[in-house]
């Protein structure tokens, strides 16, 4: 088995292209994104403490599946941060803020 023809190799990055994987935290990142991204992984940490599913997940937040899939990979751009705090606040209603 040789290495891919530039043809399939074109096919591969096309179809990358429109895959979604999970955002990182950008080096130079804003405190608010800092803040945003720390939300998005207590969702992770919510779903993994408690052996949830995406689905589940969605179902104890009320909202449908591929909202939650942004969530949980960070892709959030439509969500305002009041929006995470108060999905999040479903999870855990004690919820404490801290800035800085």
């Amino acid at each position: 088995m040789g290495f891919p023809d530039k043809k399939e190799l074109e096919r591969a990055l096309k179809k990358l292209e429109k895959s979604e994987g999970t955002l990182a935290l950008k080096p130079d990142a804003s405190p608010l994104e800092k803040f945003r991204f720390d939300l998005c992984q207590k969702f992770l940490k919510f779903k993994k403490t408690n052996s949830l599913n995406q689905k589940e997940m969605a179902q104890a937040l009320g909202i449908d599946e591929p909202k939650m899939s942004k969530i949980l990979h960070h892709r959030i751009d439509e969500f305002s941060t009041d929006r995470l705090i108060e999905l999040y606040s479903r999870l855990e209603p004690d919820l404490k803020l801290r800035v800085g």
